[in-house]
């Protein structure tokens, strides 16, 4: 695929960025839908028609984020070089095939190689190459394009999740992955490949200040330090959405008033990417990072700490709207600190242990529930890691010329 793959100098019209937009938008839904949010629908249902048991199911879909993680590396240094057609095209041909793998295993050693391929499916097409697309491709307005994209993104769920359970009361769990694999096949790989046949920018001009090699800068001080900060609060973040329904329910929230608080967190995280652009230009990166990381340590520590219905319920939608500023802060890290030039390489490396510690999570998660012996002292504990995050976050700013 590497010869389909054009560079010029030539930058793209206003049409052809909106036409990547709407492509981007397109697939991120579906493949997020399909490859991620249909998991939990389906869950219980593969558990109980199989015997295979529930930390089974999830050690193999956390098995495959942790596969997505390693190889998110290697996709970073291809798009970097030759853009985001080919390799998204061959993402989601390997997503379908996977979900097929998946949706066809009697065994659950079959069960788990599908999902170890489901998670590199995802390396390829989701938010990563998606941001490093139009990073090269929007330049000075990526901001908003990626607030666009993620926007979009935060719809996944809405769209799939009933979908999938719709389909899944009237076939099984398997014709269910199956329907899903060819929605995914005939809404994503055509996109990718015909709707991302754009001229591939050559790597930006280094920006003053920005003049350091890819290897130079992935082994410095200040990207180790944002690595651990981010992974930190990655985990922290996964945990306390793993928890949430769990801690409501302990405090007497009915299922349902918990599941509303849930839906209404994920609200807020849609809604908070709006303002993120005007965050953006009025406030420096440093500033930026650490108001971002400690509103997450705030929530976390109210929700740990509030015990009435109300507040609770407020804290969860504070909770969202952190969550979804954050996605953006990681998304522009790279460039506020190093500029464009290797965009796509340097985020595969410090995406890739935020996505193993999120990974770790549901496991770690609720282990850390019982050795404190309830799911208050576990948020509480989460946020204070959080605010460490947040400290060390002041010192993950290259010095110029660094």
């Amino acid at each position: 695929m590497r010869q389909d793959i054009s560079v010029s100098n030539e930058p793209a019209s206003d049409s052809e960025l909106r036409r990547v937009l709407a492509v981007l938008c397109l697939t991120e839904i579906t493949s997020w839908g399909i490859l991620y949010y249909a998991f939990p629908v389906l869950a219980g249902q593969i558990s109980a028609e199989t015997g295979w048991s529930a930390t089974a199911l999830t050690a193999a879909f956390s098995a495959g984020q942790l596969v997505g993680a390693g190889a998110g590396i290697p996709v970073g240094r291809w798009l970097d070089r030759y853009g985001p057609r080919g390799v998204m095209s061959a993402g989601s041909v390997l997503g379908v095939l996977s979900l097929a793998l998946v949706a066809s295993a009697q065994h659950i050693a079959w069960f788990f190689v599908g999902w170890l391929l489901v998670g590199a499916a995802k390396s390829a097409v989701l938010y990563q190459p998606a941001f490093a697309a139009l990073t090269r491709w929007h330049g000075v307005r990526r901001v908003r394009a990626m607030t666009i994209l993620t926007l979009s993104g935060g719809l996944a769920s809405t769209v799939f999740a009933p979908l999938t359970a719709a389909i899944a009361q009237r076939f099984d769990w398997r014709a269910t992955y199956l329907i899903l694999a060819v929605i995914l096949a005939l809404l994503t790989v055509p996109a990718h490949w015909y709707g991302l046949r754009l001229r591939w920018p050559p790597h930006p001009v280094a920006a003053p200040g920005h003049a350091v090699s890819p290897d130079r800068a992935a082994r410095s001080r200040e990207f180790l330090t944002l690595t651990v900060a981010l992974a930190t609060t990655s985990f922290a973040v996964s945990a306390a959405v793993i928890l949430l329904v769990p801690l409501l329910i302990e405090r007497g929230l009915s299922t349902s008033t918990a599941a509303l608080a849930l839906g209404l967190g994920g609200a807020g995280q849609v809604l908070s990417r709006i303002g993120y652009g005007t965050l953006e230009r009025h406030t420096r990166v440093r500033t930026r990072t650490a108001l971002i990381l400690l509103g997450i340590a705030a929530s976390t520590v109210l929700l740990g700490s509030l015990t009435t219905t109300t507040a609770l319920i407020a804290a969860a939608v504070l909770a969202g709207m952190a969550r979804g500023v954050l996605t953006l802060l990681k998304a522009t890290a790279v460039t506020d600190r190093w500029g464009t030039s290797h965009y796509a390489r340097l985020s595969g490396l410090l995406a890739a242990p935020s996505i193993v510690a999120s990974a770790l999570a549901p496991f770690a998660a609720t282990a850390l529930a019982h050795v404190l012996g309830g799911y208050p002292r576990a948020f509480q504990l989460l946020g204070v890691c959080v605010v460490a995050a947040a400290c060390l976050s002041a010192a993950t700013i290259p010095r110029r010329g660094h």
